[in-house]
């Protein structure tokens, strides 16, 4: 399974990287705004940090917009994904973007039929949002098995980015049902390497050298 980082903090970034588990990036407007900086300084920054896909997502509502937005974006890096709404006008996009060769991640997936659909029009990346389903009392869960069981039973060769991760639990249970990544927040990251036992260990090892030191 990847590992993909979401957010657009280049400090969090080049700090996470380090630990080598790292193999992409997502953004979003909403993560980019909180950084105060230019969006196409941003991401071509991070695109010098990360080798996997870094997300950059259209604003355009339009087919033809999300086309001509894509299109810029594509150029700023070689491992740049346009990442583009689960709408009508955005599939309309992708159909067009896949054709020219330019990759793209399918945002805002709630429903199997959506990630279907972008499938077929060619998506290299579809993203269900896990912890917004389980906002409104869906099992979030449940949409990964089926859609991993329609990429594996018709041989698409899009992949599964699950989104809206929360809690290690998430990453967890999205693993064992074959999602293919788990985009994580930078704050998620360091929460995954803890348990108390781990730290009860550690200190209970030191004790006993120091000990025997002496």
């Amino acid at each position: 399974m990847k590992f993909f980082l979401d957010t657009a903090n280049v400090t969090a970034i080049k700090e996470i990287h380090r630990l080598g588990v790292v193999d992409g990036v997502t953004t979003n407007p909403t993560i980019i705004s909180k950084e105060g900086r230019d969006f196409e300084e941003v991401i071509k920054e991070i695109c010098t940090i990360v080798d996997g896909p870094v997300s950059a997502e259209v604003t355009g509502l339009l087919a033809d917009e999300m086309v001509e937005e894509a299109r810029t974006i594509a150029k700023w890096a070689d491992n740049v994904v346009v990442k583009i709404p689960m709408t009508t006008e955005g599939l309309k996009a992708v159909h067009i973007l896949s054709k020219e060769g330019i990759k793209t991640n399918v945002t805002l997936i709630f429903t199997v039929s959506q990630g279907l659909m972008a499938m077929k029009a060619g998506a290299t990346f579809i993203s269900p949002f896990i912890g917004r389903l389980e906002d409104i009392g869906t099992d979030a869960y449940q949409l990964i098995l089926e859609l991993r069981n329609i990429i594996d039973l018709y041989d698409f060769k899009t992949e599964i980015i699950a989104a809206s991760i929360r809690n290690t639990a998430h990453v967890e249970r999205v693993a064992g049902l074959g999602a293919h990544i788990a985009t994580i927040p930078d704050a998620l990251f360091e929460k995954m390497t803890k348990h108390p036992l781990t730290d009860s260990g550690i200190e209970t090892f030191l004790k006993d050298w120091e000990a025997f030191k002496n």
